[in-house]
């Protein structure tokens, strides 16, 4: 290289670092956020770009707040939302919002349950009201619920027990989580579906439905005045109750490496993964947590990360490699490196090359050089978020869920670029321990099965 264009070169690279540096600096969504006097925190993120509206009430309940016995509840309990109030009919809610150009989902995870619609921002009292009224007044009979527990069980046949894939998931995180209520299915176990009750559905319904158990978040073309005026003609009517406190039980160390493996004539094309237990944003060392983020990129983000140049680009063994880490919850959570073998190659072999990889990181570390391009590219993603009017939304009612702030959110891109070489390299050794592992192998069936 002449003297010159080594001089462009760094020239070059000062622009990308002080754009770089720009970037983090800024914050994500610019939000707004009050509390009513009933403590239904709300958030507002403006975005004026179109006249619509996305509106979400998040509650601070999940599959993991369940009694034991009672698996599935919560997301039971989110089906039964749609089945009416004093004044809106059962199966009426989606009908409405439909009917005025919207359209409206729920969901359910360990940690939380959300309530969504996106719509004109001329309709937004009109979901507002409605999402207000079945926070208090719920109406549920062994007409509406016994039918409804016939779905779910139903959606627990054909999404996981007529799937080896989700059937392995199952086991897998079963065996992850030894005491913790994380390794139970969101959507329950199939004998303890059976048992759930019209009795069992209102009493965690008037435990955990409240305002004060809850985060309103509002995107799109409104202001901070505007949603507090309606928030408080609708969800402000609503009396505070009092918030059960999240205990649960903790998971204990976890001393030998546990492996689980499913042969179904079904499968096609094996699959190998392997979870260790992580710290995240909240529980365990929460140091690790943003480190951990950028080692999941190096490892595993995209074409260029070591995974995936290694196993599928340079040896030609795998058609997919990749890495994830899921920081947002409100317990311990995983970090995990998957991978499917191509054809001809044994999932040993593939195993065995993971693993070299993973020595790889232990050994030598990780350079300055990959942590700044992994940085680069999770910050640059963090700003194309900005543009969709729902990623706000569920960006930050997921923090909110799992004990985050809405200034934990703001400054992600900052944090992320303080994160160093050194940082990740202890990460990772903090973290990637064979008898800390649950490795999960899907086969086809040996012929003659």
């Amino acid at each position: 290289m002449t003297t010159f264009s080594r001089l462009a070169g760094i020239a070059t690279a000062a622009i990308a670092s002080a754009t770089l540096a720009a970037a983090a600096h800024a914050a994500m969504f610019n939000p707004t956020t009050f509390t009513l006097a009933n403590g239904l925190q709300v958030v507002v993120v403006e975005n004026h770009r179109a006249p619509v509206v996305s509106h979400m009430l998040w509650y601070r309940v999940g599959a993991a707040d369940e009694a034991p016995g009672e698996s599935g509840l919560a997301h039971f309990l989110e089906h039964l939302l749609f089945k009416g109030t004093k004044t809106v009919p059962p199966g009426e809610f989606s009908k409405i919002v439909a009917r005025n150009g919207g359209e409206d989902n729920a969901f359910t995870t360990a940690d939380y349950t959300g309530y969504f619609q996106n719509i004109a921002k001329d309709r937004l009292e009109l979901v507002m009201t409605l999402e207000s009224d079945r926070m208090q007044n719920l109406v549920l009979t062994d007409a509406e619920v016994l039918p409804e527990r016939d779905v779910v069980r139903e959606e627990r046949r054909s999404r996981t027990d007529n799937r080896p894939d989700a059937q392995l998931g199952e086991q897998a995180n079963a065996a992850f989580y030894h005491n913790h209520p994380y390794g139970r299915p969101v959507i329950g176990w199939a004998h303890e579906i059976e048992a759930l009750s019209t009795e069992n559905a209102l009493a965690f319904y008037r435990r955990h439905y409240m305002p004060n158990n809850a985060v309103l978040i509002v995107a799109g073309d409104v202001t901070p005045e505007e949603v507090r005026g309606i928030a408080e003609r609708t969800y402000g009517k609503v009396a505070p109750g009092t918030v059960p406190p999240r205990v649960r039980p903790a998971e204990p160390p976890h001393g030998a490496a546990v492996r689980v493996t499913k042969e179904d004539a079904r499968v096609r094309e094996p699959s190998w993964s392997k979870s260790y237990m992580a710290p995240s944003y909240r529980s365990g060392e929460t140091r690790h947590a943003y480190a951990l983020q950028v080692l999941a990129q190096i490892l595993g983000g995209g074409a260029t990360s070591r995974l995936y140049r290694g196993l599928v680009v340079e040896r030609g063994i795998a058609n997919s490699a990749g890495a994830y880490y899921g920081a947002n919850q409100f317990d311990m959570t995983e970090f995990s490196v998957a991978a499917t073998p191509r054809q001809g190659t044994a999932v040993a072999a593939l195993e065995q090359a993971v693993d070299e990889e993973l020595r790889r990181v232990l050994e030598s570390g990780v350079t300055e050089e990959e942590v700044a391009r992994a940085k680069k590219r999770m910050i640059s993603s963090a700003i194309y978020t900005r543009d969709s009017l729902r990623s706000a939304p569920n960006i930050i009612g997921r923090a909110l869920m799992t004990g985050s702030t809405v200034a934990d959110v703001e400054a992600w891109p900052e944090r992320i670029e303080a994160v160093t070489a050194a940082e990740v390299t202890a990460a990772a050794r903090a973290v990637i321990a064979e008898e800390r592992s649950v490795t999960a192998v899907l086969l086809p069936a040996k012929r003659g099965e």
